[in-house]
């Protein structure tokens, strides 16, 4: 295992006791207890879910999704916990203050937790406009949709949304680059969302690529539910729509023998305008020297919950939204679906909108 998982995990676990610190201070807070009871429950606390962490880690249970909420609910108390001190001290300890303080900090608890559900389950529709470099027989509006991870907490409901927003908006194609299925297609042939999945229908077609939860085994089959919907999977090529464009999808780096990109553009037209699937994006930098005019990815969900959305700033160079680099337009959506716990705190879920114009001729 290299360093760097070393060192966060070292700093997930120190995190994590500052806020089970937090935690059991802010009920001792509230409740008023004594002394004595606060110790109690500050180690209660401390031994339950360090205790949880370990049986995760030791794979003796799995945990990740009981963890991965609880982590959440962990944060958004601090959150709220901190703010609550600072309001705390700069009363000086007023004692009024501090009873509305009381009062008021489960309401604020609760609604950030409402707020971390609304902003999973509710899409906002992002527009954007591009003008490339090269001829276009007409505009193009393209949805993009990224990172469903479809599974027992996203489904054919939020299939049938997303089918409604394509439609509702014209798009005249459809990307889909990558993490689809939620690690498998247990819940997707469960929940028999195929009939939902395949409601997604735009006129010039709809595309996908595999992202990286596509790729923990069952990639197989996930790319052949994909197909059984009517969604054509670009699996590491290049495909020329009427003449007019291409589009080529890339498979996620996990395929560590995955042809570059320099290799799938070898065979491709590139007075064409090109379009690229590649759902991480690591080389956006690079594709810029390519001849390359439009890239979509997402994978980074703009952290999801903060503030994650730091961490992946630092990552990537462009982790969220549009930048123009180079000739090319890169874009990279915060997610349709979550992951791991359908909560988002700085993000939303969302469907992206491009409408793309080319030169003249």
């Amino acid at each position: 295992m290299e360093y760097r998982y070393y060192i966060t995990t070292a700093i997930v676990v120190a995190v994590l006791q500052l806020f089970l610190y937090s935690f059991a201070k802010t009920i001792g807070w509230l409740f008023n207890l004594s002394t004595k009871s606060r110790k109690i429950t500050h180690l209660i606390t401390f031994l339950v879910i360090n205790a949880m962490v370990i049986l995760h880690v030791t794979r003796t249970f799995t945990l990740f999704r009981v963890m991965a909420f609880v982590l959440v609910l962990l944060l958004f108390a601090f959150f709220v916990s901190f703010l609550t001190a600072c309001i705390y001290k700069l009363s000086r300890g007023n004692t009024t203050v501090n009873r509305w303080l009381k009062i008021s900090y489960p309401f604020a608890f609760l609604g950030l937790i409402g707020l971390g559900f609304y902003n999973a389950y509710t899409p906002k529709v992002e527009h954007y406009s591009v003008k490339l470099n090269k001829p276009l027989e007409k505009p193009l509006r393209i949805g993009v949709a990224s990172d469903l991870h479809l599974g027992k907490l996203f489904g054919a409901k939020q299939l049938d949304k997303l089918a409604a927003i394509f439609n509702q908006e014209k798009v005249d194609l459809i990307f889909l680059p990558g993490d689809i299925m939620d690690d498998n297609v247990s819940a997707y042939r469960a929940e028999n969302m195929q009939p939902h999945f395949a409601k997604l229908r735009a006129p010039l077609g709809v595309y996908a690529t595999l992202g990286n939860h596509d790729f923990f085994g069952g990639q197989k089959s996930i790319a052949q539910e994909i197909r059984n919907a009517g969604i054509q999977v670009l699996w590491d090529q290049a495909v020329e729509i009427n003449g007019k464009f291409t589009i080529i999808g890339r498979n996620d780096d996990l395929v560590k023998d995955r042809p570059s990109t320099e290799a799938l553009l070898q065979d491709v037209n590139s007075k064409l305008p090109v379009f690229l699937l590649d759902h991480r994006p690591t080389e956006i930098e690079k594709h810029a020297k390519l001849p390359i005019d439009i890239q979509v990815s997402g994978h980074a969900h703009k952290g999801q919950v903060f503030p994650a959305s730091i961490i992946t700033s630092l990552m990537y160079r462009l982790h969220y939204s549009y930048e123009k680099i180079g000739l090319g337009h890169y874009f990279v959506t915060s997610g349709y679906g979550f992951w791991g716990v359908p909560m988002r705190l700085g993000s939303q879920s969302e469907v992206m909108i491009i409408e793309v114009e080319g030169k003249s001729q």
